[in-house]
């Protein structure tokens, strides 16, 4: 907007603006009664503003032009300002509830010192006349299974004529869209209302903020485990975008970012102290599930005995089920890993054990299975240190079929 002939140039703000002039660093000899700068290739003007906009364009920056005579200003620029709040926030800090932070959003790092919200694969059965997990579906059948999922809260602050007049777009990554679900209820909190707006083939939704409310809460569910292929890293953005006239394509004018990890599945180890006891009862064992009981009750453990008809001579339960769980700060529950062997209990763990807060994951061997694959084979030490190293966790220890 400068004129030609200009040399100079003065900037005024109205109250409600912070400026700052970054100039290059040669001294320049100007008069000390008139604050002008240099109008030199490396000026830059940074304007700043800490409280919210009441109207459009409240705040104003005017920048006068001077040629060499210096006197009258040879033209003059105004730049009308509006500061909105646009904020996509998670439980970063991971104190099990979502607030605003200074923390990084859009990274994550491990650790008790570290930060980055957690998500939990919503693998349990929170509804009983449901035929599949939770996270197969593209539904929320109860409160109950929104409380598996992390919350992921819009936050919207300022005139709302801007908010008409722009699209404000949240939308995930291609890449990640099949390892998770978004869903969104509006102002409402009655289930019926909670709609399925991102993940899958639905890459992008589009908020319309509520003149009376500065909040959008969604809830996010993880569908897959972290793997070979997936480093359990997931992010969201919501973008502001001008929309021009039309025809032409939109202008993002702002993005915030948010990433998630998605819970590793966690193995317990046989030195944890027991929750529940599974036996199967096949014939001639009655003795064996008697003592199990008797054992299971001195240390106040619920027992399940799998009966003849679900376990079809199949005994060896150890070798079809794995326990482990899944932990968030909001919420934590069992998970069962159904072995791929698949002899007469594989229909066990998903009939009988999957259900509310007890989820299920099952993996299927790519070429036929053998005997290594039983979870007899598969263990996890207790809690142990290697060369200098922690595992906290203890290590997972699996059989091969030679030494290597």
């Amino acid at each position: 907007s400068a004129p030609k002939d200009a040399v100079a140039f003065h900037v005024q703000g109205t109250p409600g603006v912070k400026l700052y002039v970054v100039h290059e660093t040669q001294s320049v000899k100007l008069p000390s009664s008139v604050c002008r700068w240099p109008l030199a290739a490396g000026a830059e003007v940074l304007l700043a503003m800490d409280a919210l906009s009441k109207d459009v364009g409240d705040e104003k920056v005017r920048i006068s032009y001077f040629g060499e005579a210096g006197g009258v200003p040879v033209g003059r620029a105004m730049l009308y300002l509006t500061c909105v709040d646009v904020s996509l926030d998670t439980d970063a800090s991971r104190s099990g509830a979502v607030s605003r932070t200074l923390l990084d959003k859009a990274t994550w790092t491990w650790g008790p010192d570290g930060h980055g919200a957690i998500l939990l694969v919503n693998c349990d059965r929170d509804d009983p006349k449901a035929e599949t997990p939770d996270n197969r579906d593209t539904a929320v059948r109860s409160y109950a299974d929104l409380k598996d999922m992390s919350q992921m809260v819009l936050r919207t602050r300022g005139p709302h004529t801007i908010f008409a007049g722009h699209r404000l777009l949240l939308h995930v990554d291609f890449s990640d869209a099949d390892k998770v679900g978004v869903f969104y209820g509006g102002n409402s909190v009655a289930l019926e209302e909670y709609k399925h707006v991102l993940g899958g083939s639905k890459l992008a939704y589009t908020v319309k903020p509520s003149r009376h409310q500065e909040e959008s809460i969604f809830y996010v569910e993880g569908l897959a485990f972290p793997d070979i292929g997936f480093s359990g890293l997931v992010a969201f953005h919501v973008t502001l975008l001008e929309s021009p006239e039309k025809g032409l394509l939109e202008t993002p004018i702002f993005t915030d970012t948010v990433v998630f990890r998605v819970a590793p599945w966690i193995m317990t180890p046989n030195t944890a102290a027991p929750l529940e006891v599974f036996v199967c009862s096949v014939d001639n064992n009655e003795d064996f599930v008697a003592s199990v009981g008797a054992l299971a009750e001195k240390a106040k453990c619920p027992l399940t005995v799998c009966p003849l008809p679900e376990n079809r001579e199949d005994r060896w339960i150890q070798d079809e089920v794995e326990f482990g769980y899944v932990q968030a700060p909001h919420k934590t529950f069992p998970v069962v890993f159904d072995s791929p062997r698949d002899r007469g209990l594989k229909d066990f763990p998903v009939k009988s054990i999957l259900g509310p807060d007890f989820g299920y994951v099952a993996r299927q061997a790519p070429e036929g299975t053998s005997s290594l694959d039983s979870f007899g084979n598969l263990e996890v030490s207790p809690p142990v240190t290697v060369r200098g190293k922690e595992y906290p966790l203890g290590r997972i220890l699996i059989g091969s079929s030679f030494p290597r």
